[in-house]
């Protein structure tokens, strides 16, 4: 009889303990099965963005002949996770222009590519670059485009007066700020609003609730570059720091 209740005593913590372990092992495989997952989804990631980069090089090579030094550098595909990917809309690459050196600087004529990406651009085999438009700015056509988006998403209108504001202040969520102060506040549209404009040939610009929609002509393709992106173009080409 003290057996069989030893027996008992011994089983009811055995039992337990077994359960605990069993469900410790399939969480530690389920935590082990996430991160390969993640590890796959940034491996992923940085395969497509070498491909992109090599692609974008590729274009340059073609069609900018007197580019003969030159980096590019990506900038869109910064902290980008595979499930966003699908529905990114243009992909951007820093180009800057430097003498060749022992150590050479970047100190030369800055540039940015886009690369516009349509429907379906992303397949099991990485991504169709028939899907995808590029399109090449300098500072000048750049401040033009933020010339044309700020006149469409504020109430100022001169051209000239834009043009000095956006030199000495950056381009915010809320609109243009000089020296911390907001001087050109953006109108405050709902997620279903736009304004547009008529910028060129290949494109028109849609002011929207905290993104810049850019109309290719060509493919009828809406695209939406975030404020964070117009940002960082606005920096790199107008750092006043």
């Amino acid at each position: 009889m003290r057996k069989l209740v030893l027996l008992c005593v011994v089983m009811a913590f055995l039992i337990p303990k077994q359960s605990v372990a069993q469900k410790d092992g399939a969480a530690v495989a389920a935590v082990a099965g996430g991160l390969l997952a993640i590890g796959a989804g940034i491996a992923a990631v940085e395969q497509m963005k070498e491909q992109a980069e090599l692609r974008a090089t590729q274009w340059v090579l073609s069609n900018r002949p007197e580019l003969e030094s030159f980096s590019l550098k990506t900038l869109a595909f910064n902290g980008k996770k595979m499930k966003d990917m699908s529905s990114t809309s243009v992909i951007t690459y820093k180009i800057q222009e430097f003498n060749p050196a022992m150590d050479p600087e970047l100190d030369g004529k800055k540039q940015v590519l886009f690369g516009f990406t349509s429907h379906g651009w992303l397949n099991q085999s990485g991504i169709d670059f028939d899907k995808v438009r590029w399109y090449l700015v300098d500072d000048v056509e750049w401040m033009n485009m933020m010339i044309a988006y700020v006149k469409v998403s504020s109430d100022e209108k001169d051209e000239s007066a834009l043009n000095k504001t956006l030199l000495e202040g950056k381009v915010v969520n809320k609109g243009i700020k000089v020296k911390s102060k907001l001087v050109i506040p953006f109108f405050k549209l709902t997620g279903d609003m736009y304004v547009v404009t008529d910028y060129s040939s290949e494109m028109k610009l849609l002011y929207n609730e905290r993104s810049l929609g850019i109309f290719l002509k060509d493919t009828r393709d809406l695209v939406q570059m975030g404020r964070g992106d117009i940002i960082d173009i606005h920096e790199y080409f107008f750092d006043n720091d």
